[in-house]
C-alpha cells in the first residue's frame, strides 16, 4: 500500500491542499471576471446605446440556460452528499447528471449564438456585442473544463477512490453558475 504525503492531508490553513488548492484557483477566476465585468460595467454606464444592442439577446435561452446551471448545482451538491456518505457509484451518477446539465447548457449557447451571428450580431457589431462574446465565451470555456474534469473525478468516484474530489469539484461548479448568476441580468435583462 503506498502512503501519501502528509501534505495532501493537511496544511497549515487547517483544510485540505487540495481545497486550498480550487480556493486559490476560484481567487484568480474572480480577478479575471470580476475585471470582465467591472470593465462591461463601465463601458455600459458610458453608452447608453448598449441597451438597444442587448435587446437582441434571448433572454429565454438565458433564461433556460440559468434554469440548466441551477439544476446542475443541485445535482452537484447531491453528489457531494453521496461522497460524504462513502457511495462513490453515486456520487458519479449525480456528477455524470451535472455533466448532462453541462452540456446542455452548451448545447442552448451554440444554439442562441447560431441564432445572433445569423442575424449579423458578431464580434464586429459593437462594444456590447464584443463584450458579450467575450464574457459568455470565457464562461463556457470555464463550463467545458468542469465537465470534463468532473467526468475525470466521477471515474474514480464509481471506484470509491478520492471522494473528497467529488467536494473539489462541486465547488468549482457552483463559482462557474454564480458567474452565470452575474452575467444573465447584465447580458440579457438590463436592456
Amino acid at each position: 500500500m503506498m502512503v501519501k504525503p502528509l501534505a495532501t492531508n493537511r496544511s497549515s490553513s487547517g483544510m485540505s491542499t487540495g481545497k486550498l488548492a480550487v480556493w486559490w484557483l476560484i481567487a484568480s477566476e474572480i480577478v479575471i471576471f470580476g475585471g470582465v465585468l467591472a470593465s462591461y460595467l463601465m463601458f455600459r454606464l458610458g453608452h447608453p446605446e448598449w441597451g438597444a444592442a442587448a435587446s437582441h439577446t434571448n433572454t429565454w435561452a438565458g433564461a433556460l440556460n440559468t434554469m440548466v446551471l441551477l439544476t446542475s448545482s443541485l445535482s452537484a451538491v447531491l453528489a457531494h452528499q453521496a461522497a460524504e456518505q462513502g457511495d462513490g457509484k453515486k456520487a458519479a451518477r449525480f456528477l455524470y447528471f451535472t455533466v448532462l446539465g453541462a452540456l446542455m447548457f452548451l448545447v442552448i449557447k451554440s444554439f442562441e449564438w447560431t441564432h445572433e451571428i445569423g442575424l449579423g450580431f458578431t464580434l464586429q457589431s459593437g462594444g456590447f456585442w464584443s463584450f458579450y462574446y467575450l464574457a459568455a465565451g470565457i464562461h463556457a470555456a470555464h463550463v467545458i473544463a468542469g465537465a470534463i474534469i468532473m467526468i475525470w473525478v466521477a471515474a474514480y468516484a464509481k471506484r470509491n477512490e478520492e471522494l473528497q474530489r467529488v467536494e473539489y469539484i462541486g465547488i468549482y461548479w457552483h463559482f462557474v453558475d454564480i458567474v452565470w448568476i452575474f452575467l444573465f441580468p447584465l447580458l440579457y435583462i438590463a436592456k
